[in-house]
């Protein structure tokens, strides 16, 4: 489901009451109040709010049941792919559970597409993988390579060939833009992960799915490895 538009008055009901739920202020199981009085509460228009409750019950946040109210779903109800949960969930943490889960659908998903795109890639799908290499080399400042990064990993996706696994992209687009902010910030070098890049886009170049494979496991256990390390000076500074 795409992004909603928070400029809309109901895009904006749709925000904030899914941030709240999202970010725990609002628990599974909580009735919200009444129609009318969540209305003036909130300053909408009723017709506003139902617009907005409808779109958070697609998400999967929220379910109307007869004579008790809406209340909130349990988190294994949501859509956890829906871009704007995504979203929410990236704006209310990052927590290491979120990171660790995040990291852990990155190893099963990439290095297949890795292997894929060594096999499937075309020229021009080279070379767009070859110029997010280059401006990751350019990048002055993590916000730069951020960028960077998020187009060499969503151009070895669309070199997969396959149109289910290219569209996963922009889905969890928003949440790799800020593990990568995360994982560079982790070290004195944030274009420390280069090598590892590179031996992606050369493994792609050469037709080489199992070293394209084995290179992206590399390179996501290393991040896997610098927020490990960004999350155990976390805890002793809290001690």
């Amino acid at each position: 489901m795409k992004a909603t538009d928070a400029r809309s008055l109901h895009g904006q009901v749709v925000r904030e009451l899914g941030t709240r739920i999202v970010a725990g202020d609002l628990k599974p199981g909580d009735v919200l109040p009444r129609e009318d009085a969540l209305a003036e509460s909130m300053q909408v228009s009723r017709n506003a709010l139902r617009e907005a409750l409808k779109v958070l019950s697609a998400k999967g946040l929220i379910e109307a049941r007869p004579k008790t109210g809406t209340r909130i779903r349990p988190k294994e109800a949501w859509n956890q792919l829906d871009a704007d949960v995504l979203s929410w969930r990236c704006a209310s943490m990052p927590t290491d559970d979120f990171i660790e889960k995040l990291v852990e659908m990155r190893e099963i998903i990439e290095p297949a597409a890795a292997a894929a795109a060594a096999r499937k890639r075309t020229a021009a799908q080279l070379a767009s993988i070859d110029t997010a290499y280059r401006q990751m080399e350019a990048a002055k400042d993590t916000g730069e390579w951020a960028v960077a990064d998020l187009s060499f990993h969503n151009a070895v996706l669309q070199a997969t060939g396959n149109e289910m696994m290219s569209s996963l992209f922009s889905v969890i687009e928003s949440v790799l833009g800020m593990f990568f902010v995360l994982s560079a910030q982790t070290v004195s070098d944030f274009k420390y992960s280069l090598p590892h890049h590179h031996k992606v886009l050369e493994a792609i170049r050469r037709n080489q799915p199992e070293v394209a494979r084995k290179a992206m496991q590399a390179m996501i256990g290393d991040s896997r490895g610098n927020l490990e390390k960004r999350r155990k000076k976390g805890t002793k500074k809290t001690h």
